[in-house]
């Protein structure tokens, strides 16, 4: 499976810049960030980010090229890590936390014993998309219905057939397809789908073309069927899409899981302390809270929450020294 797509040119041509008034002596080095379809949240996110890290005068780490890498999710990004096909990514909490302790999603594969966190980022709220003409008001009228889970390898798929077997359905009780959420929102917009799960921040730029173009329903994941959920995944919190997130659609319950930051314990822990360092800066504050809806919440005082996965030394060198983790 090909695991790269687009690289995020503004990163890597602005850390490309600020190397050539380094001393020639220095070598550079280069850190990918894999993301996710360049449709969702990581993408952006991931661009953000390696921006600010990238070696820029005194704001970036010396010597630093980061790149954002399109990708097919979470899954993939695990993979890539174990594999040396990149130096960090980002995931859902539950697949770093599968992927470490050899559960779930990986039950009967090695463990990904070398998996650390640099940063918990924000929540990622769980989308179920319909269009207005499908009738579909809650999760257990997906049946029948035809549904995009999104593709093999991303955190959407995991949870979204987590979410389907908490009101008693399988892929089997609907007409599946396997699209990344642009993609299945043309389909849904040309008619040809019903249905389609995201996972990640709100608003997210596929979902929110199709509803200021289409129209669409946000269908609430709530109930009992969500009580034994919580219970069964401590992974999961609820959540609420706020009112006009998305245009013409009122507040929805439902449920997230936390995007992290991950790399390998075979980074360097000096670099690992200095990007992190980098990130917390004012500079960077500054560019996540202008640079997208989510950045926001991607705060140091969040940067510890919700770790299934250890993290890496060199973060939690820089997380002690900053007062946040004991």
């Amino acid at each position: 499976m090909k695991f790269f797509g687009k690289l995020n040119l503004v990163a890597t041509l602005a850390g490309l810049t600020a190397l050539t008034g380094l001393a020639l002596a220095q070598q550079p080095t280069f850190f990918r960030i894999g993301t996710g379809g360049t449709a969702g949240t990581y993408y952006p996110i991931g661009g953000l980010i390696a921006n600010a890290i990238s070696a820029a005068g005194d704001k970036g780490v010396p010597g630093l090229v980061a790149t954002a890498i399109a990708s097919n999710g979470s899954v993939a990004n695990v993979n890539a890590i174990q594999s040396g096909g990149a130096e960090s990514g980002f995931s859902q909490s539950d697949v770093a936390y599968w992927a470490y302790t050899g559960t779930g999603l990986y039950e009967g594969k090695p463990k990904v014993e070398d998996l650390r966190i640099i940063a918990t980022l924000y929540p990622e709220t769980i989308h179920l998309v319909a269009a207005k003409s499908a009738g579909i008001k809650s999760v257990k009228d997906l049946k029948g219905k035809r549904v995009a889970l999104d593709e093999p390898g991303s955190g959407t798929l995991v949870d979204a057939r987590i979410v389907l077997a908490a009101y008693g359905l399988t892929e089997k009780d609907i007409k599946p397809e396997y699209l990344k959420p642009g993609p299945a929102g043309d389909r849904l917009r040309d008619g040809a789908l019903d249905a389609f799960f995201f996972v990640g921040g709100y608003p997210t730029g596929a979902i929110s073309e199709l509803a200021s173009s289409s129209g669409i329903e946000l269908v609430p994941i709530a109930g009992p069927e969500v009580d034994k959920l919580l219970a069964d995944y401590k992974f999961f919190a609820r959540d609420k899409v706020p009112a006009d997130a998305y245009k013409g659609v009122g507040a929805t319950d439902t449920i997230s899981v936390n995007a992290q930051w991950l790399t390998s314990a075979k980074q360097p822990d000096q670099l690992v302390y200095d990007i992190v360092k980098v990130l917390w800066n004012d500079a960077s504050r500054a560019a996540l809270d202008a640079g997208h809806a989510k950045g926001k919440l991607i705060t140091l005082q969040n940067a510890t929450n919700g770790l299934g996965v250890p993290l890496h030394p060199g973060a939690e060198r820089f997380y002690k020294e900053a007062g946040v983790l004991k």
